[in-house]
């Protein structure tokens, strides 16, 4: 089967994700046959470097056959039970896993489906968790250029001012407070000192602040200092705010440590983890909190205090078999000690974008990379003009607007991540 007619019965039929599908007259849709490694393959034998692993989810690259093994071997064991009144090995041993992993006293999980699923379990569990205490505080805080999900909730605490003008009378209420302006410790202290001043105001309303903590990834990769989340998540006690930590992209050791939260040393109330944890097989996601959380909800059936909230694949075993076995590749192959190579060589291969004059800026953490471009006019898309050429040469990235990004499954080696980032060198070398 050729490409161009997987191409006509997709487009037949299926309305892609975070695609004007108009756009598919004129753009090519990459049907994918198969894929192993960093590879990707359509059906007529090309291959493309997967350099964004496939939406940040493919830790250690495709058919890894490691994982393959262990979902096989679960799948012909129990492929799925329900999570309410029955618990089973795979769930169990996933829980305590995550729980000694995390930081600090996090040592509950509830268990969710993908990350947006995640974010409404970590806002709702804070607006109950104060409700169960006699206080009412219906508004959420977040930063500004934020991203958390696309279902209600998480869309009402994002910043995507498109997506907040479309369904602003359907969202639930929040308000933002700056996020750092760059990367810098004085940028995060100012941040904070913004950030002081409207809990100051209307701190007794908020239920909790949510951040991305390091990288604001859908947000252009922006990045900032730790030492804003060690300043905010202060603040927060001082006024009774829960803490959420959505670290459903940057968790897994993407920016140099198991979880983006370490670099500041901070604990926070709620834990948001999804993407990588089944390392791109399943979907699956999970909300770690503490004790202090959990007895709010910890009473007797006619109470009412039970916390609301379930979906029919909660804690499916297929997902957590997946999940334990890419937490045995973290363990096994060293993974975070491994990347601490591999972010610096992508460093080295990353220096020639600083001489290009269409280049603004190339920042990094850990194993995320961004070029970000200037001198364009939205109306160009020169994302797209980016993808086609990168695409020509046997890399798939999908540019953020004006910023090109890198997120590797780890498992890139050194030729591959040379070819990564040269192709993408030679395209916006070519537009400049």
């Amino acid at each position: 089967m050729k490409n161009e007619e997987m191409m006509r019965r997709d487009l037949a039929h299926i309305w892609h994700p975070c695609t004007q599908m108009k756009d598919h007259e004129t753009l090519p849709l990459i049907p994918v046959k198969s894929a192993r490694g960093v590879w990707l393959e359509d059906f007529e034998g090309n291959r493309y470097i997967d350099g964004i692993s496939s939406w940040w989810v493919n830790l250690f690259g495709h058919a890894h056959p490691y994982i393959t093994q262990k979902l096989a071997e679960q799948a012909a064991t129990l492929e799925h039970v329900l999570l309410a009144g029955f618990t089973h090995e795979p769930a169990v041993r996933l829980a305590e896993r995550l729980c000694d992993l995390a930081p600090g006293n996090l040592n509950r999980l509830f268990f969710a489906d993908n990350g947006s699923s995640a974010v409404e379990i970590a806002l709702k569990m804070s607006f109950h968790a104060h409700r169960n205490e006699g206080r009412d505080r219906p508004l959420f805080l977040s930063l500004t250029n934020s991203y958390h999900g696309e279902t209600i909730g998480a869309l009402s605490v994002g910043d995507v001012s498109l997506y907040k003008e479309t369904y602003e009378p359907i969202l639930i209420r929040s308000i933002q407070t700056p996020v750092p302006e760059d990367a810098t410790e004085e940028a995060a202290e100012r941040a904070a000192v913004a950030l002081e001043e409207i809990l100051r105001q209307r701190g007794e309303e908020i239920s909790a602040l949510i951040v991305e903590p390091l990288v604001q990834c859908a947000g252009y990769m922006h990045m900032y200092h730790p030492r804003y989340l060690t300043l905010a998540k202060r603040l927060c006690e001082s006024y009774g705010i829960h803490f959420i930590a959505d670290e459903i992209a940057v968790g897994f050791g993407r920016t140099g440590t198991m979880f983006a939260c370490e670099q500041a040393g901070v604990t926070p109330d709620f834990l948001c983890l999804s993407k990588g944890l089944t390392g791109g097989y399943m979907p699956l996601a999970v909300v770690l909190t503490h004790d202090e959380i959990y007895a709010k909800f910890y009473c007797d059936y006619l109470e009412f205090k039970a916390f609301l909230h379930s979906h029919s694949y909660t804690g499916n075993p297929l997902g957590c078999a997946c999940a334990n076995a890419t937490l045995d590749l973290f363990e096994r192959e060293r993974t975070i000690e491994a990347n601490r190579a591999k972010s610096a060589e992508m460093a080295r291969l990353l220096e020639p974008f600083n001489a290009l004059p269409n280049v603004r800026e190339v920042r990094q953490r850990g194993m995320i990379a961004a070029v970000e471009l200037t001198g364009y006019d939205p109306a160009r898309r020169v994302n797209l003009e980016i993808f086609r050429r990168c695409l020509k040469g046997g890399v798939f990235i999908r540019p953020l607007g004006h910023v090109l990004y890198f997120m590797p499954p780890y498992v890139i080696d050194e030729e591959e991540m040379r070819q990564l980032v040269g192709t993408a060198y030679e395209a916006v070398k070519a537009l400049a």
